[in-house]
C-alpha cells in the first residue's frame, strides 16, 4: 500500500494534484505523457483535459521526443514551480514536526 505524501494530505487527491506531486517526486527525469498517467494513477483522458493548463502555465515543459512521444519535465526554472517546491517542502516540514510532537507526547504519557 502506497503512503499519501504530504502534498495530497494537504491539497487532496484531485488528477492534477497527483500530477503535479508526481513531478515534484520526480523532478530530475522526463516523462511521456503515458508514463505520467500511469504514475500518477490519472486517467489518460483526464490528464489531456487539464495537460495544455500545466504547459502553458510553464509548470512542465518539453524536453526532447523519442519516436511520436514528446517527453516532460517538470520546469526548475519556473517562478511558480520554486514555490511549489518551497510550498511541499514546508508542509511536509509541518507535518513531521506534528507527527514528532505527537511521539514525544505519548513518551512522556
Amino acid at each position: 500500500m502506497e503512503e499519501t505524501s504530504s502534498f495530497r494530505i494537504v491539497f487532496g487527491g484531485s488528477p492534477i494534484v497527483k500530477v503535479i506531486d508526481f513531478f515534484l517526486d520526480n523532478r530530475e527525469f522526463d516523462y511521456s505523457l503515458t508514463d505520467i498517467a500511469k504514475n500518477a494513477d490519472v486517467g489518460w483522458s483526464t490528464l489531456h483535459g487539464f495537460w495544455g493548463n500545466i504547459v502553458k502555465l510553464g509548470i512542465v515543459l518539453k524536453t526532447r521526443k523519442i519516436g511520436r512521444a514528446e517527453l516532460y519535465k517538470l520546469n526548475l526554472n519556473s517562478p511558480l514551480v520554486k514555490k511549489l517546491i518551497d510550498l511541499d517542502l514546508d508542509i511536509s516540514k509541518k507535518l513531521m514536526n506534528e507527527e514528532i510532537h505527537k511521539q514525544k507526547l505519548k513518551v512522556t504519557v
